[in-house]
């Protein structure tokens, strides 16, 4: 809000006060996003306007330049289109193939059928941290190691992990990773990537203009260094500001105490739906993020979501953005409750009630 009102100007682009004190705010924002990740450095944080911007920024910038006919991509089945979609791009244009991790059907991904789609052709491994849909947690770390062994990096998809989960990207040892703003009480239109330094000096631009260039003339263009390579034009200024604010709140609560207060709820949220006759249960994994995909017998997901916003109850209803996922679980779309820290029991049983109550309608 103070930069909105009272220091509201573009960034590295002027010397009077209005304009440094904005530069000052934002480049502080790209610091307080570092220490979120446990980032070696500051420059390894690209602003961007969310999770998709960042895994089309890697697939343009690192994939174009890297990928080649006849290579091959892993992902899983698990993925959120931003995940997918992007890479199917470049192997259309490559002439590159993607390989796809299952899963059994509690919704964990079978590391060995993953470790089995290594080989020669091998590029690069793209990864949820969680999923978006079933909550599960996946062994990132497991993943990374065993792909590094073998010379291949690894980009995470961390927009479900972020609110949820203590990040340590030093210790996941990744090579890219991407979070949305919005899901972590921050403004829409923001995310970061982080890379590691020396792969995002050694990678293309994704988008040319103001800002990120050192010179311009009509024969050649060099450009700046990172992170300002790949933030190309006037950035979303307050938007990077208030993930910094917002990442300052969730610090304040602390991210272990809000995983403890997250998985109480699904616990509890668990045991009640599981006893309620005529709902399955979709994503029983061991390791789950507080996300509860659910149908409920004999009533379309769409008629559930409805029916429960009359009873003031939010779910998310439909595909997730993960139809391969749907097909795989046998289903076209699932309802999905969330819990966040500002959930509390009394939420969860305002839940299973309308679920009940919905019940009694379609009898």
């Amino acid at each position: 809000l103070r930069y909105q009102t009272t220091e509201h100007a573009n960034i590295h682009r002027a010397v009077h006060y209005l304009s440094e004190a904005a530069t000052s705010a934002y480049e502080a924002a790209r610091v307080k996003l570092q220490r979120f990740i446990n980032a070696r450095e500051a420059r390894e944080v690209i602003f961007t306007s969310g999770t998709t911007d960042g895994i089309n920024l890697v697939m343009h910038g690192w994939g174009r330049k890297n990928i080649k006919a006849g290579d091959e991509i892993i992902l899983t089945v698990l993925e959120h289109h931003s995940n997918i979609v992007p890479w199917q791009m470049l192997a259309l244009e490559k002439g590159a193939s993607l390989r796809v991790v299952p899963i059994n059907d509690a919704g964990e991904l079978l590391l060995d059928e993953y470790e089995a789609l290594f080989n020669e052709r091998t590029r690069l491994v793209c990864v949820g941290h969680v999923s978006n849909a079933l909550g599960s947690v996946n062994p990132v770390k497991k993943m990374i190691n065993f792909a590094h062994a073998r010379g291949v990096p690894v980009l995470v998809d961390g927009a479900q992990a972020a609110p949820h989960l203590a990040l340590d990207v030093q210790a996941l040892d990744c090579d890219f990773y991407a979070f949305s703003g919005h899901k972590m009480c921050g403004p829409t239109g923001i995310g970061i990537l982080y890379g590691r330094a020396a792969l995002l000096e050694a990678m293309q631009p994704f988008k040319g203009g103001g800002d990120m260039i050192h010179t311009v003339t009509f024969e050649k263009t060099t450009y700046n260094i990172i992170p300002h390579k790949f933030e190309a034009g006037t950035p979303p200024i307050a938007a990077a500001i208030g993930l910094g604010a917002a990442v300052d709140y969730l610090s304040g609560i602390g991210m272990a105490a809000i995983a403890a207060h997250e998985h109480a709820l699904l616990r509890h949220a668990t045991e009640q739906l599981a006893a309620v006759p005529g709902v399955r249960l979709l994503g029983t994994a061991r390791d789950k993020a507080a996300v509860l995909s659910f149908a409920v017998q004999g009533i379309h997901p769409h008629d559930v979501g409805t029916l429960l916003n009359t009873e003031g109850v939010a779910v998310r209803t439909g595909h997730h953005c993960a139809q391969p996922l749907m097909a795989r679980l046998g289903v076209v779309a699932t309802s999905r409750a969330s819990f966040a820290f500002y959930n509390t029991r009394s939420d969860v049983d305002a839940l299973v009630a309308g679920i009940r109550s919905l019940q009694k309608v379609f009898a």
